[in-house]
């Protein structure tokens, strides 16, 4: 039997086309925390921003993935009420959604500048 082993998602790569601008976005109007912001070298910079409460961060920079900028869609983040993070974003002037409620949640989706789009989800109330 294979021992039992903790697998949790910490990072994801968000591939975009300007550092600074992008960090700014994530920082400024969408409120992550700024948590690296290291050059490695020349070709190499790492940004790690991570949203608050959350156990996974993404990753910004230069010389980090072949991925083309805006090309990741459907990061997902997850709100105990969609009003308030609605009205968050909105008061920090990111351009968001209207709420759409659905039957496994409410949503709002916004985009970054360079167009990776999230979702952010309220999970309905289990009963």
């Amino acid at each position: 039997m294979w021992p039992l082993v903790d697998w949790r998602l910490e990072l994801v790569q968000v591939p975009v086309s300007d550092v600074d601008r992008a960090k700014t976005f994530y920082t400024e109007k969408a409120g992550f925390n700024g948590d690296h912001d290291h050059r490695v070298s020349d070709e190499i910079r790492f940004v790690q921003l991570t949203p608050p409460g959350s156990a996974c961060s993404i990753a910004l920079g230069t010389g980090l993935s072949d991925m083309p900028p805006g090309s990741v869609h459907g990061l997902q983040l997850v709100v105990p009420d969609i009003n308030a993070a609605r009205a968050e974003l909105v008061e920090r002037g990111v351009e968001v959604s209207e709420i759409q409620d659905f039957p496994w949640g409410s949503f709002v989706f916004f985009s970054d500048p360079d167009g990776n789009s999230w979702a952010v989800q309220q999970i309905p109330a289990r009963g």
